[in-house]
């Protein structure tokens, strides 16, 4: 665990990473797994739909914005797991050939009820398409260490 503090967390900053690169059998693979709807599975199908087109599903946006938010920040910070995600909503479609990012922003944090010595940062997350546009919003409510509790 690197040396990250609830106390070290300031409300108002913000990061932005990530790279993510979505292709067509990712999409695929993870609907027919989990969520196989026609236009998340069918490419043909798809295009029938209002989506006019393959889209990931939205629980597949979340994952590829957890795998982000993972690699490129949580392993390296004091986190110590999440008390749940506020406000999760999916803002356009993601689909095949799309390049996504993360950024997020620290909009609140109070000690955590759920047990002494822990507190909960509140983060609000944007995941957004090469050409800036939202694709996910979410708020995370992680949990990091109190150095003094």
């Amino acid at each position: 665990m690197a040396d990250q503090y609830y106390e070290d967390i300031t409300v108002g900053e913000e990061r932005s990473f990530g790279e993510y690169e979505v292709s067509e059998a990712e999409i695929i693979e993870f609907a027919e797994q989990y969520d196989p709807q026609p236009f998340h599975v069918d490419p043909e199908e798809a295009k029938k739909t209002l989506f006019g087109g393959l889209i990931a599903s939205g629980w597949h946006t979340a994952a590829m914005t957890m795998n982000m938010l993972v690699e490129n920040y949580l392993n390296d910070s004091g986190a110590m797991g999440a008390a749940g995600i506020d406000g999760l909503r999916w803002k356009q479609p993601v689909r095949p050939g799309d390049t996504l990012t993360v950024e997020t922003e620290v909009v609140g944090k109070e000690p955590w009820d759920g047990m002494a010595g822990v507190g909960v940062m509140e983060s609000e997350t944007t995941t957004r398409k090469q050409n800036g546009t939202p694709v996910m919003t979410m708020t995370g409510l992680l949990l990091f260490p109190m150095r003094d509790p």
